[in-house]
């Protein structure tokens, strides 16, 4: 996959949160610290937005809820784990597939070095 330059803006963040504060924070943590990069890098974003769910076109009563959808268009799931896992990435996956989006990144906070994978869900 050739450098996507939206998705090359969000890793910039998410680097810049992860020399700043670091491993070994909760999830919560980097949620909200991203959050305030996003906003300082005029990067638009909505922090855990309810997502409708639909089962044979019927609209489910309980909604996903993802970490970010950002720039409109890109699903962003963060994690605070030792390492990312075949779960994580179905987590991801199936984001991708609930908001109709094409494009989404796997960012791991948990590591030494900041790990992030780019998936793309053709609809």
């Amino acid at each position: 996959m050739e450098k996507d330059p939206r998705t090359q803006k969000i890793i910039g963040a998410a680097m810049e949160v992860h020399n700043t504060i670091g491993p070994g924070h909760l999830e919560a943590v980097y949620q909200e610290c991203l959050e305030i990069e996003l906003s300082l890098s005029s990067i638009p974003f909505k922090a855990q937005p309810q997502l409708p769910i639909y089962y044979k076109n019927r609209k489910l009563k309980k909604y996903y809820i993802p970490d970010f959808i950002i720039l409109q268009e890109i699903v962003v799931e963060i994690k605070a784990q030792k390492t990312l896992t075949n779960i994580d990435e179905a987590q991801i996956i199936n984001s991708l597939k609930t908001s109709r989006k094409e494009i989404g990144l796997l960012i791991n906070f948990g590591e030494q070095s900041l790990r992030f994978k780019r998936f793309i869900y053709t609809l």
